[in-house]
């Protein structure tokens, strides 16, 4: 009896294990990698190594200058025989001096080396002595003629950091044009007029700037590609790279209207530049003051270039850093006035006015939100549940997650998933369709954006057999 009894415990073990294994054969590898996925989530370290391998399609909010580490504008400026203004730890011109040494003593210099990275990035905030607003927005200018004097290698270095975490497209924020088109402005002055202003602009020289607009994108584009190739492991080579043209919403309105011509009119010759975006600080004096105008600048181009895509910094404030009435309708007005297909950051969205239904909105117009949320928090104190990010998602607002400034930032794309997915919960399936929406709601031409998606498909594939 005791042996027949054996017999049968075993028999039904094998059955029940052989049951087991068969039902976890039949899994999909999409099930599996989620159930290993949901295993991890709270494993930061595991976590960490699982987004690093996982296909991240594109970074679609990213502004060049900022995306560079401040260790790589040191570099920089040593080589080009730079200076350091010791007081503001920021790049001077040649000649330099006692109070402010070459910027290569920095490379022999452990003190000034360091002191240099913090005041280049967010690494050096202290809270105490200022805000993170205030020290993220300071560093572009402090490394600004660094920045400037190789492009291509700007270009070379956020490609190859970003190929090496599995993301196979970029939009880049930049000015081709040095703002040369802000002069023509400036000589042209104002009209209330936009449509005679325009012809004013183009009579007086912005389609020469223009036209070397582009060739300078030439000349930066193709050593950019040649630096990647040039890699040992050619980190980066061949990725598909776009250009966002940016305009300067600190500037006087004859200036910002030239500049957002010039990026208009360079977006419609040049399909390597595929957007107009506004940027520096939203809540700045005149961004504040002339946004309702700004709206109205890109509301008007967009009929003239309907072409044109529109990628919008709005809603970029938090309570307490503008007033009350500053908080109430910078995403509408970008989303109905301007006509933006995609808002960059939108973290006030809950102190516009008729939030429920501006979600709505965006969710019926497939306007995605790029959610950058170290920035966020950074220079908003925005974090954790005051992020509107799952509300976004529960409104089925198209998300995408960026980095904004991962150099000033100190970040990476896989440590702003990894943010996304400590915070908010986000589920592997949820995680792939953010993936999915970078590349489908970039600015890329339908044959490459298919042809993005179908590899982005095939990466998931690979990545997944793993599970």
């Amino acid at each position: 009896m005791k042996n027949q009894a054996f017999l049968i415990a075993l028999l039904l073990s094998s059955f029940f294990t052989g049951l087991a294994s068969s039902q976890q054969t039949r899994l999909t590898a999409e099930q599996r990698t989620a159930a290993h996925f949901k295993s991890i989530r709270n494993r930061p370290l595991m976590l960490a190594a699982f987004l690093q391998a996982m296909p991240k399609g594109g970074d679609l909010h990213n502004h060049l200058t900022g995306a560079v580490y401040a260790e790589s504008y040191i570099q920089t400026a040593a080589r080009e025989g730079f200076c350091v203004d010791r007081r503001a730890l920021a790049f001077t011109a040649a000649p330099c001096s006692d109070d402010q040494p070459a910027a290569s003593r920095a490379l022999h210099d452990p003190v000034l080396y360091r002191q240099l990275i913090d005041s280049l990035s967010m690494r050096g905030l202290r809270p105490a002595a200022e805000s993170g607003h205030d020290h993220f927005f300071d560093t572009f200018g402090k490394f600004r003629l660094s920045a400037r004097a190789h492009p291509n290698e700007l270009i070379a270095e956020v490609a190859a950091r970003a190929a090496a975490q599995n993301e196979s497209y970029l939009e880049l924020i930049l000015n081709p044009d040095h703002a040369a088109s802000a002069q023509i402005g400036a000589k042209v002055g104002w009209d209330d007029d936009m449509a005679a202003m325009r012809e004013k602009l183009l009579a007086a020289g912005l389609r020469e700037v223009v036209a070397n607009a582009a060739q300078s994108l030439d000349r930066i584009d193709a050593e950019a590609q040649k630096a990647l190739c040039a890699l040992p492991d050619k980190t980066g080579c061949g990725m598909e790279i776009r250009y966002i043209y940016e305009v300067y919403r600190e500037f006087p309105r004859e200036q910002f209207f030239a500049l957002a011509v010039a990026g208009f009119e360079l977006a419609s010759a040049d399909p390597r530049l595929v957007a107009v975006n506004p940027v520096m600080p939203e809540d700045g004096y005149v961004s504040m003051r002339d946004y309702a105008l700004h709206m109205r600048i890109f509301g008007f181009l967009h009929k003239v270039y309907p072409k044109v895509h529109l990628s919008l910094h709005a809603g970029e404030l938090a309570p307490g850093l503008v007033p009350p009435e500053g908080l109430r309708s910078h995403i509408r007005q970008a989303v109905e006035i301007a006509h933006a297909e995609r808002i960059g950051h939108g973290v006030d969205i809950f102190y516009e006015d008729r939030p429920l239904e501006l979600l709505k909105e965006m969710a019926r117009k497939k306007v995605a939100v790029e959610i950058c949320l170290s920035s966020n928090d950074q220079i908003l104190g925005v974090r954790g549940d005051q992020h509107p990010l799952p509300e976004y998602m529960r409104a089925g607002v198209p998300v995408v997650i960026a980095t904004d400034d991962e150099g000033v930032a100190r970040s990476s794309m896989t440590r702003e998933y990894q943010r996304a997915v400590t915070a908010y919960d986000i589920s592997y399936p949820q995680l792939k369709q953010i993936v999915r929406n970078s590349i489908t709601y970039s600015f890329a031409d339908r044959a490459t954006k298919d042809k993005l998606l179908k590899d982005l498909g095939e990466r998931f594939r690979k990545f997944e057999s793993q599970f």
